[in-house]
């Protein structure tokens, strides 16, 4: 059975699971236009541009019937047993640049985009020419609702898909294809009464169970957004500079997070101990010679130091809250005072204001 050549080659090109779903997703287009009508996707207009066509995978690929969804994890092989804890721990630790972990590798963009062409190759040197395309993270498809029918997990109360032997520390992509493939059993959500991922957010940005306020998220506010942080937000974001996990962390699902034997994401330059300071020493050469090939280097120069410089303000904080030194942090503050953005400058400020 094609199926199950298809599953066998997924394992064989490094996913941890492969599943198979239709495609029809016309039953949270009601949700999608709701999220999208309150604003909460906030700068990310490519989300209100392509509207419902995210509920329409066929309007992608013309003849599409069904998704192969896969998993990647991505949690580095060298991760401690204690890691939840020890990144944890990192956030209070005030110096300490926090990085989500699925950012301290290769771009995953790459690698999963890569494998997913490789195992369609697989499929149309078995069967011949046949229609599809590969995403992911990179395509106006509802991703999370399509593993989440093909039963790789159920989606949280974080909005994120969990799965029961992996947690939630994995990528997901899809080849959308014409082939009418059969499909996989989804599987009943498991969250249960828990609520962590929910009480634990620094800003907030889960309004409820299933619902994420993106412009409150600091994964947003280090990402995606091209202007200031806003005022409300910066003292919330600590020390985390691009990402945040911790609706990860603690969710207890993560117990089951599995280490992934993908070399592309081991960590680079340090960036699971890092120091704010260090970081923010790095020189536009260096940003973009060390983070060629990472996720990190498509937010730019700028907004790294933005965010950099939103980190060292709150550390500056914290040290005068414990009657300690902060030359350190203000020589480097100082140093960057004339960078040519109006926009770090002002950050800079902010920074020296704490």
């Amino acid at each position: 059975m094609l199926a199950t050549l298809i599953k066998t080659w997924g394992k064989e090109l490094g996913f941890a699971e492969v599943r198979i779903t239709d495609i029809d997703l016309s039953a949270h287009e009601a949700g999608l236009t709701s999220w999208l009508a309150e604003g909460n996707h906030g700068e990310m207009d490519y989300m209100a541009a392509h509207g419902l066509k995210r509920a329409r995978p066929a309007e992608l690929v013309p003849g599409a019937k069904r998704a192969i969804m896969v998993r990647m994890d991505y949690l580095p092989v060298g991760s401690p047993p204690d890691w939840r804890e020890r990144e944890k721990h990192a956030s209070h630790q005030p110096d300490r640049a926090v990085i989500s972990i699925y950012a301290r590798g290769r771009d995953y963009h790459k690698v999963l985009k890569g494998r997913l062409q490789a195992l369609s190759n697989r499929i149309a040197a078995e069967i011949g020419p046949f229609g599809y395309r590969v995403f992911t993270d990179s395509a106006p498809v509802m991703e999370v609702v399509l593993a989440e029918k093909a039963g790789l997990g159920w989606r949280g109360k974080h909005t994120l898909l969990i799965s029961q032997h992996a947690g939630s520390t994995f990528f997901i992509g899809e080849i959308i294809t014409d082939i009418e493939l059969p499909v996989d059993e989804p599987i009943t959500d498991h969250c249960g009464s828990c609520s962590s991922c929910i009480t634990c957010c620094p800003t907030q940005a889960i309004l409820g169970p299933y619902k994420l306020d993106a412009r409150r998220c600091i994964s947003y506010l280090t990402i995606e957004l091209k202007g200031s942080i806003p005022l409300e937000f910066r003292a919330l974001i600590g020390n985390r500079v691009y990402g945040c996990d911790d609706c990860q962390l603690y969710c207890p699902w993560n117990k089951f997070a599995q280490f992934s034997d993908q070399p592309d994401f081991e960590v680079r330059h340090g960036l699971d101990g890092a120091s704010l300071v260090e970081l923010f020493a790095w020189e536009e050469a260096d940003f973009s010679e060390r983070m060629a090939g990472s996720p990190i280097r498509r937010i730019g120069y700028e907004r790294w130091l933005r965010n950099l410089a939103v980190g060292l303000g709150n550390a500056r904080r914290a040290l005068r809250q414990s009657n300690l030194s902060t030359s350190e942090i203000d020589v480097a503050l100082r140093n960057r005072i004339s960078f040519d953005s109006v926009m770090v400058q002002e950050h800079i400020s902010w920074a020296l204001e704490q």
